[in-house]
């Protein structure tokens, strides 16, 4: 029989794992899979000897994940440089910065620049396809248009010699 975990603790072993074997200067993501779960585990070594991770879904954007760990390292070191790290109990080690960051990047759209201008570029896309076509009706219309108009054109300079000879049997006195 198979050991249960709790999400959590499996995730924490993860990160700690993922975290372990992570070098300085590195980023990684590898996948672990609970029950029937994917979840990616994105990890960023740094050379000051932290490593920073996250565990999210398998949908979840590499280089918005990258991005925000890159922020989260940047100013965990700010709020507690090396030098601090012997003196800080567990307590303090909670980095209140970080709910803000779990707010904001909870739909990488929103976080990540590149991704708001990626949406607005398809989003844009669609209603650039949609003027097309409707151009190209109007030119479908336009052709049909410019078709008839040639042939009442035709009709009418037919019906002008036509009843120029006609006319012309008869003088007007």
């Amino acid at each position: 029989m198979t050991p249960t975990y709790r999400p959590e603790e499996f995730l924490s072993f993860a990160a700690i794992t993922v975290a372990d074997k992570t070098k300085p200067d590195q980023r990684r993501k590898t996948q672990e899979k609970l029950g029937e779960t994917v979840y990616s585990v994105h990890a960023y070594g740094r050379n000051e000897g932290i490593a920073g991770i996250i565990v999210s879904d398998e949908e979840y954007p590499l280089m918005v994940a990258q991005q925000l760990l890159s922020k989260l390292c940047d100013d965990f070191l700010s709020a507690f440089p090396k030098l601090k790290w012997g003196q800080l109990h567990l307590d303090q080690k909670r980095f209140p910065i970080l709910r803000e960051y779990i707010s904001k990047y909870q739909d990488p759209q929103q976080a990540d620049s590149i991704m708001k201008v990626q949406k607005e570029l398809d989003e844009t896309k669609i209603i650039l396809s949609k003027t097309i076509e409707a151009i190209l009706e109007r030119g479908e219309k336009l052709d049909t248009l410019v078709a008839k108009s040639d042939a009442l054109s035709s009709s009418s300079k037919l019906f002008y010699k036509q009843a120029k000879n006609q006319n012309s049997c008869c003088t007007i006195m």
